[in-house]
């Protein structure tokens, strides 16, 4: 029994197990404290040494930005010159008007565009026809001073020119659709003469490039005839009875551009910072000359006295042919100084309306109407749908050969429904609202079902209230809708339905040519960029290419711009986008100097959207490059290379598009740099560095431009 039992554990030999184990402890405890030293030792040495490379980098990379950013100031060069060419070929589309002598007026020069307006006032008795063929003048006039207010750069644009273009675009609106008015009077007085023989009433359709109108007059005025289909077409009303007995005429005339909505207001600098920099450079340019001619005085001065020292004849001519000698040279460095300091202002102002395309409004705009439409966050499209019921004028009557006719003084009136003194109850029932059927524009592209707005002519504004029952058939472009009553109506959008981008990349394509790829939720544009021109190359509506008029079509940038909005493929912020989307804010000063030197590397590199652009701060921006020479054939994984820039540095970064985490640890081998050429200068190719050289300032501008107007880095 006794051998049976454990041995009992005395307490001295509790206290020595206790003790090895403290022991045991402490030991680890020593070999881990002296290992995390080492390790921390080790760390802080990796790190001294890292910070020292670093700190090498920083002075190496201070030590030659002089030099680098003297360098990016030669090929920025191009940026004043494409806009004197700009300048003078505005100059030159003046000369190039005046001297065809073809009648029409030159919208810029207000004693024209006055007398052409006074002139087609005192024209009477114009047929439809007539005012559609003169619509397509006055609409070129139209844009014509659009072109100048958008393409004329802000600090050349004075505040009484911008007040001149508008007023005329204005009259020259209000006139046209006046004129339109007084040729539906003209026809409306011969209904009789032009009604169906089946239905006893007058249908007209005129269709044109810019106008399609539809006109129905109430001839018979049959209580059962109030569905009203105009012929060939889906467009058309259903009229209560009080109209279908009604002497009154239905006209629908949609203009395929928006005359109604008012003027967006034209963007202009502050006056302090335009007067900043333009009266700096233009001391410096008046100073130069001012300098130089007191040196040419001094200098002439003292070869006078020298020659009159002197009392030999012949020493007095080769000194005087020795001061002729001497001026040539002299005289000549006025000019040039002055052409330098001139580019020198054209500079500076280019780069500060570069910044005030990317400015943000601080606040939404105000509105005190309920239901009224935010044209800051939606855009009319599809031009305008001006609904209107008419009264019938005086028919034409025959007589002894003649046609007699009863003119009313106070020509073409408007027949008021619901009238104004009927109560709610009576004109709820009496008065119903109208069926209206309309066909959408087949060159504008809705990503979502379309809303309808109406205007409000005493609060000179869009509003959605008054409409009710909208149904949208997207593969038969109808929509239908019930109208309180008649007035102008359109189609509105998201402005913003295709921000922000999914991704974006920009690639040669040839010499003083490329492409630039945005892709949103809805489509993927392809837009060409050759010399001062751009062009869709193709579109993907949901995955599947969809076709546009505006395809294989050459415009200027600013042209070009205008024509994607109104197709409904707006990709182009404004300072109030950001209110409504979010986005990834890069300051302006990085998102101008970013864009700037991506466009001058453009011939040869391509440059595409990262993942790690949202990761960072908003004093910088990262995005992917690569070299992307013509003769390459294109690859399936091509080798980006992840840049991160600060506007006054650029970096090459460790992790790439794959990497799990964001850090902004340098690439190994690799150095900073002032700007991106020269970053890209030290893995590109020297036939990459040449190619650079070689392109167009036009087209370096272009490219810009589209950057400028698509912010990319900040929208992305």
């Amino acid at each position: 029994m006794s051998g049976s039992k454990k041995k009992k554990i005395t307490k001295a030999d509790r206290l020595k197990q206790i003790q090895e184990e403290e022991e045991k402890r402490q030991k680890e405890e020593e070999e881990a404290r002296v290992k995390y030293e080492k390790e921390e030792m080790e760390r802080l040495e990796m790190q001294r040494i890292e910070n020292e490379k670093l700190q090498k980098l920083e002075a190496k990379d201070l030590e030659r930005r002089n030099e680098e950013l003297e360098e990016l100031y030669l090929l920025e060069a191009c940026f004043p010159e494409a806009e004197k060419l700009k300048r003078d070929n505005r100059f030159l589309s003046q000369w190039k008007h005046y001297i065809q002598c073809d009648g029409s007026p030159d919208p810029s020069i207000a004693q024209e565009i006055n007398t052409f307006i006074t002139l087609w006032k005192e024209e009477t008795n114009e047929t439809l026809e007539e005012v559609i063929e003169k619509s397509k003048l006055v609409l070129n006039l139209i844009e014509k001073l659009k072109l100048i207010l958008l393409e004329t750069p802000p600090y050349d644009l004075q505040g009484k020119n911008i007040i001149q273009y508008q007023g005329s675009i204005l009259e020259l609106q209000e006139l046209l659709h006046l004129k339109f008015n007084r040729a539906t009077e003209i026809l409306l007085r011969q209904a009789s003469t032009l009604a169906d023989l089946d239905s006893g009433n007058m249908e007209k359709v005129i269709r044109d490039e810019s106008v399609t109108l539809y006109i129905w007059a109430n001839l018979k005025k049959n209580p059962r005839h109030r569905s009203i289909r105009f012929s060939e077409t889906q467009t058309g009303f259903e009229i209560p009875r009080i109209l279908a007995t009604s002497d009154i005429a239905l006209r629908l005339l949609h203009t395929h551009y928006d005359h109604v909505t008012p003027l967006s207001p034209v963007l202009t600098p502050s006056q302090e910072n335009i007067s900043i920099i333009t009266d700096f450079v233009k001391e410096e340019v008046k100073s130069v000359p001012t300098a130089v001619s007191k040196d040419l005085q001094e200098e002439k001065k003292q070869q006078e006295n020298e020659s009159n020292s002197v009392h030999e004849e012949e020493t007095k001519a080769e000194g005087q042919g020795d001061v002729e000698e001497q001026m040539c040279p002299v005289q000549e460095e006025p000019e040039t100084t002055k052409y330098e300091m001139e580019m020198k202002l054209i500079s500076e102002t280019v780069l500060a309306a570069q910044e005030l395309l990317l400015e943000n409004a601080c606040e939404k705009p105000n509105f005190f109407e309920e239901n009224e439409v935010d044209l800051c966050q939606f855009t009319t499209l599809g031009g305008v749908y001006h609904l209107d019921i008419l009264e019938l004028p005086p028919q034409c009557k025959p007589m002894k050969g003649w046609m007699i006719v009863e003119i009313l003084k106070e020509g073409l009136q408007k027949y008021t429904y619901p009238p104004e003194t009927a109560e709610d109850l009576e004109a709820e029932n009496a008065f119903p609202p109208i069926e209206v059927t309309l066909e959408v524009h087949e060159n504008v592209i809705f990503f979502e079902n379309p809303m309808v707005a109406r205007w409000d002519a005493e609060g000179k504004h869009w509003k959605t209230d008054g409409i009710s029952n909208v149904s949208y058939k997207p593969e038969e472009r109808l929509i239908t809708f019930n109208l309180e009553t008649f007035c102008p109506v359109t189609l509105i959008q998201d402005a913003h339905i295709n921000m922000p981008y999914q991704s974006w990349e920009l690639r040669p394509l040839d010499v003083n040519k490329v492409l630039l790829t945005v892709t949103t939720v809805f489509t993927e544009l392809q837009i060409q960029i050759k010399e001062n021109l751009c062009m869709l190359a193709s579109i993907k509506v949901n995955n599947k290419n969809h076709s546009t008029i505006l395809e294989e079509k050459w415009m200027t940038p600013v042209s070009f711009i205008i024509a994607l909005k109104k197709a409904g493929l707006n990709i182009f912020p404004t300072g109030h986008s950001h209110l409504y989307v979010v986005i990834n804010y890069k300051h302006p000063l990085v998102e101008v100097k970013a864009y700037r030197q991506m466009a001058l590397l453009s011939s040869a590199f391509a440059f595409c959207w990262s993942k790690w652009n949202t990761a960072c701060d908003s004093k910088k921006a990262i995005f992917q490059v690569r070299e992307h020479l013509l003769k390459e054939e294109p690859t399936q994984n091509p080798n980006w290379t992840l840049l991160m820039f600060s506007g006054d540095r650029a970096q090459s970064l460790k992790i790439n598009e794959s990497s799990d985490a964001f850090s902004e640890v340098l690439k190994e081998e690799t150095e900073f740099h002032s700007t991106l050429y020269h970053m890209v200068k030290d893995f590109a190719s020297q036939e990459a560095m040449r190619a650079v050289r070689r392109p167009s300032c036009q087209f370096v501008d272009s490219v810009c431009h589209m950057l400028l107007s698509t912010r990319l880095l900040s929208f992305s």
